[in-house]
């Protein structure tokens, strides 16, 4: 296995299950050693995992007023920040990372403690689509130089799903006797896009990973996470707006500043469900929870003329997590999203056979839904490396690839994951991502609609919103 070459320092803020199942990783495939990576973390969990592998470890949780002097402390120019904590500002570390020369990603974009549910704030500023606006404005610093990579939002989704949006595409083109050669420019993947027909993209995915133990009342189980969960499940529900849709849903509101690619809902993430579909289930009902990546592939597809948008497709998260994450977001809602005190993160108690299949489903096109993804089980995910499931390894390994690219790209400034070569990405998370496959379906979000009782929908366009959306 190839071992990328890193002379620097790598500081990792937060240690969950996504930084315990990086390291491991970081050790395999790069040239550092545990002497030249710090933890700096919250509270206690994975101290375990670190003193394994002899790793410092140090509780000093990242604060407005101490997070620089933090950073300071461990790291310097030419070094990496591996952000994978919950509650820190992304954009206070990506600010002091662009202005101290030092690498940067992290999963998700953060903002301090008690923004997602500041009751002082508007709908449209606790929505990710104003987190993403507030990073994308440190690109105007005023800094000497190139800056330093920045890689936003680069996990298994966000991140990871970008790539494969990237190769469905060059797929289909295949498949439909379309030029298929790579795109070169954000425009001409965009225009490919436009070819090919597409309205809709999901980010579709269906864990069936359980716990020898089911859940319990008053309890919240989840395979990642469960405060990184909670967060973007209390944030109103959002998504990437196509050109092709006739309008907006009754609740349903643009941003008065930024890009313009993305609307949200009067509802949190939580209570709202689309219809979607994957390989494993078939038709499902997905939570619309708000992710970064509905945003940024939508933005990123997006074709103007004369300053007019005049192609975009819809994109949003249709996500179905394990059956105790289902009962957890169930007992949320109606304790109206007063998080359950006892919580538990299910790993070793995985049973065999469990698998989390994410992939993105391409709608409207040639050949009606293409479902282009990973299929890894929990049995591959515990052969591959430690200390992963199935949920987490898609992550971990995104991270890895990323990383590989940020260090071969050292002055690229904050990008996007779909602006990062995508075929590099893949050759790197590929060995661990278990079966990648590409299914067509016939499936439309219409299909056996109004049989039984009197509904509306738009029969004459399948792909609009109002179809998949579940009342």
């Amino acid at each position: 296995m190839e071992k990328h070459s890193f002379e620097g320092k790598i500081l990792i803020v937060g240690f969950g299950s996504i930084g315990q199942g990086a390291l491991p990783l970081l050790l395999r495939h790069f040239t550092v050693t545990p002497d030249r990576i710090t933890i700096v973390t919250a509270d206690t969990r994975g101290e375990d995992v670190a003193r394994e592998y002899g790793v410092r470890f140090i509780i000093d949780p990242l604060l407005p007023h101490n997070h620089q002097d933090i950073i300071l402390s461990h790291i310097g120019p030419g070094d990496f920040l591996l952000n994978v904590s919950v509650d820190v500002s992304s954009a206070a570390l990506i600010e002091h990372c662009q202005r101290h020369n030092i690498l940067y990603l992290d999963t998700c974009i953060e903002p301090w403690a008690g923004t997602y549910t500041d009751a002082a704030l508007s709908i449209s500023d606790r929505s990710n689509y104003a987190l993403r606006e507030k990073v994308l404005k440190l690109r105007s610093l005023a800094l000497p130089g190139e800056r330093p990579t920045a890689v936003l939002a680069h996990g298994a989704n966000p991140g990871l799903v970008s790539h494969f949006v990237k190769q469905a595409l060059l797929n289909i083109a295949a498949d439909t006797g379309k030029k298929n050669e790579i795109p070169a420019t954000r425009e001409g993947w965009a225009q490919l896009a436009r070819e090919l027909g597409i309205k809709v993209i999901h980010i579709a995915e269906r864990d069936t990973q359980e716990s020898v133990q089911p859940k319990k009342i008053g309890e919240f189980v989840n395979t990642w996470s469960i405060d990184g969960f909670h967060s973007e499940s209390s944030q109103p529900s959002e998504m990437g707006w196509g050109t092709h849709e006739k309008r907006l849903p009754p609740d349903g509101h643009e941003h008065d500043f930024g890009c313009g690619a993305a609307i949200y809902l009067d509802q949190p993430s939580f209570l709202t469900k689309a219809r979607s579909w994957t390989p494993i289930a078939g038709a499902q009902h997905g939570w619309i929870v708000t992710h970064h990546e509905s945003i940024s592939i939508a933005d990123y597809l997006s074709l103007r003329e004369d300053g007019k948008v005049v192609y975009r497709p819809t994109v949003h998260y249709a996500y179905r997590p394990c059956d105790g994450a289902v009962l957890s977001l169930e007992e949320l809602a109606e304790n109206n999203d007063v998080l359950q005190k006892e919580q538990r993160l299910i790993g070793a108690d995985i049973l065999p056979g469990g698998v989390d299949e994410l992939g993105v489903l391409l709608m409207g096109h040639e050949k009606n839904a293409y479902w282009y993804g990973s299929r890894l089980s929990i049995d591959e995910a515990r052969a591959a490396a430690p200390h992963n499931n199935a949920t987490g390894l898609q992550v971990t390994a995104s991270i890895i690839g990323a990383m590989v690219w940020a260090i071969r790209n050292p002055r690229r400034g904050l990008v996007d994951a779909d602006e990062i070569d995508h075929q590099l990405l893949m050759s790197v998370a590929r060995p661990y991502l278990g079966e990648i496959l590409g299914v067509y379906t016939d499936w439309t979000p219409i299909e056996g609609r109004g049989i039984l009782f009197p509904e509306h929908f738009d029969a004459s366009d399948p792909w609009q919103f109002e179809n998949f959306r579940v009342s």
